[in-house]
């Protein structure tokens, strides 16, 4: 049964709906690879418990009946302060799910990063949804693929490149390895069961073949492995260090990012190392169990930089509150990951812009009750934090908000 757009919206009206109906429409294994974390989980409960811990204060009669939320990033326009991040397997939530991410993405007039682990090519997302693309790279232990990678991304109009750090080791992901969710996928009794319950998604994967890694495929690592992180596991590199940063720095000649970072103390070698912003991450707490909530240590980086290093922030973000939030703690923008991947498995392109409608409205709202006309005017007079790891308020730096940040 083919479902319309309207059945699967049906009455979603926040990003946690979308969640709910995410479960509905996807097969089990796909639904908690998406959803889950590390061993416990007890990072992704601490991204959420971290965001709600932190109050916005209302601000009244500041005649603020025109807002907008546009600012420059890295040389380019953007309609809003967010991001769709990097997100593995995309194609597996829904058909071509990365062009359709690119496509929700371009016409929000907002940036895009495609992940490594895409299931389509350059080429197919370029074609499809041109906009603001950056890259998400994974540093292998063969720097050759890296230097044969690098041409093409110039080639394809990318000029931004996030290289991620936290993934030196797939992290153990529990509710993958109970699923069995493998590489290729071992069919079990359970597993046939669950996707035949599933029809939908099961004719829009049969017409479009089995999703795979576009960009990476072909490559000898490419073999049957326990779990999907175990699939990247040759990118993965526990010798990686401050002279492969550098190294790629000398290589690429665009904007290049640092993702994964959640120690302050790394934020001097980065700029030291010539890069142009940080992406403070846990990963979504899905490598290391029991590591601290981004938006708690956001203050920290804050304090180390004055606000004059672009800090872009990811982590249990779900609301367009929780957003306003973290710039005014005094992070440029945010980077989403399952919330749009939530929309995406429950309606493809459209699910994802209904989640980027849903957050686009939810920040314009927390902006109007909190008096800011735009977001240069959010600071940290704007939230009151309770926290266990709070800075007091004496050392933390006050931005005047997120710095516009440009070429």
């Amino acid at each position: 049964m083919h479902l319309t757009l309207r059945q699967k919206l049906g009455a979603t009206h926040s990003i946690d709906d979308l969640r709910d109906a995410a479960r509905r429409r996807l097969p089990r294994m796909l639904f908690d690879f998406m959803d889950g974390g590390a061993q416990t989980e007890s990072t992704v409960r601490e991204n959420r418990a971290a965001l709600e811990r932190i109050r916005l204060v209302p601000s009244a009669l500041a005649g603020v009946a025109t807002r907008s939320q546009g600012l420059d990033l890295f040389g380019a326009k953007s309609t809003m302060p967010l991001i769709i991040g990097p997100t593995g397997f995309a194609a597996g939530f829904w058909a071509r799910g990365d062009v359709a991410l690119a496509r929700a993405a371009a016409k929000q007039g907002i940036p895009f990063v495609i992940s490594m682990s895409s299931g389509s090519t350059l080429e197919d997302i370029g074609h499809a949804a041109p906009g603001t693309h950056w890259f998400q790279h994974y540093m292998p232990r063969d720097r050759e693929r890296t230097k044969r990678l690098l041409p093409k991304l110039r080639d394809h109009g990318v000029d931004l490149i996030e290289v991620t750090v936290d993934t030196i080791l797939p992290g153990r992901r529990l509710r993958d390895i109970r699923n069995g969710f493998s590489s290729p996928i071992v069919w079990t009794p359970r597993k046939v069961a669950s996707v035949l319950a599933h029809p939908d998604w099961l004719v829009r994967t049969g017409r479009h073949g089995i999703p795979r890694m576009a960009i990476i495929e072909g490559e000898s690592h490419a073999k049957k492995a326990a779990n999907l992180s175990e699939v990247m596991r040759p990118h993965f590199d526990e010798a990686l260090s401050w002279d492969d940063i550098k190294w790629l720095r000398d290589q690429w000649p665009g904007k290049l990012l640092l993702k994964g970072v959640s120690d302050p103390r790394q934020l001097r070698p980065t700029m030291a190392a010539g890069l142009d912003g940080i992406v403070i991450s846990n990963h979504g707490g899905r490598q290391l169990d029991g590591a601290i909530a981004t938006i708690d240590i956001l203050p920290e980086f804050v304090r180390e930089t004055g606000g004059r290093f672009p800090l872009l922030i990811d982590g249990g973000f779900r609301t367009g509150t929780d957003i306003v939030k973290a710039l005014a703690l005094g992070a440029t923008a945010v980077q989403v990951g399952r919330a749009t991947l939530y929309g995406l498995a429950t309606a493809g392109e459209a699910g994802v812009s209904y989640a980027l409608a849903i957050l686009r409205a939810e920040i314009d709202l927390a902006l109007a009750f909190c008096g800011i006309g735009d977001l240069t005017q959010l600071g940290r007079d704007s939230v009151r934090v309770a926290s266990r790891y709070a800075i007091p308020d004496e050392i933390v730096v006050r931005p005047a908000g997120p710095k516009l940040v440009s070429g």
